[in-house]
């Protein structure tokens, strides 16, 4: 019974869609979710799809691509296809990701400056108006 996607009408590839997702909302409901999981994929392509969804988890909370690839042992091509996926699926995606960034860049300056209290970091958090008329240096 195995079909490629190009050999369905765009109709068809819809109502398939939607009796799966049906399915999984009432299995869900049901608190049987787990067992529908298991009797529909493979052990293989339950270990892919939660594959796919712990680099997608790791791109929501900022991760680069390389760590992603070093952990889980994915190539580039792996974690952009899921980066690819979540920009179509969250219109906010990209905000979300700058965000993230702009909070560990900040932890990571703030445990600098607890490190290092001379530093230039350090200097900018205590007295930060002298750095509104005297930037950083580039």
């Amino acid at each position: 019974m195995k079909r490629k996607l190009e050999d369905l009408s765009l109709a068809d590839q819809a109502y398939t869609r939607k009796v799966l997702m049906q399915a999984a909302s009432q299995a869900a409901a049901n608190g049987t979710i787990e067992a529908f999981i298991e009797s529909l994929l493979t052990p293989s392509e339950q270990i892919m799809f939660g594959r796919r969804l712990w680099i997608a988890r790791l791109l929501l909370e900022g991760k680069q691509f390389a760590e992603i690839g070093s952990r889980l042992l994915v190539g580039p091509n792996t974690v952009q296809k899921v980066e690819k996926q979540l920009l179509g699926e969250i219109p906010d995606y990209g905000e979300s990701i700058k965000s993230n960034r702009r909070k560990a860049t900040n932890q990571k300056r703030k445990q600098a400056a607890l490190e290092h209290p001379y530093s230039l970091t350090a200097l900018k958090q205590k007295y930060p108006l002298h750095f509104i008329f005297f930037p950083w240096p580039k």
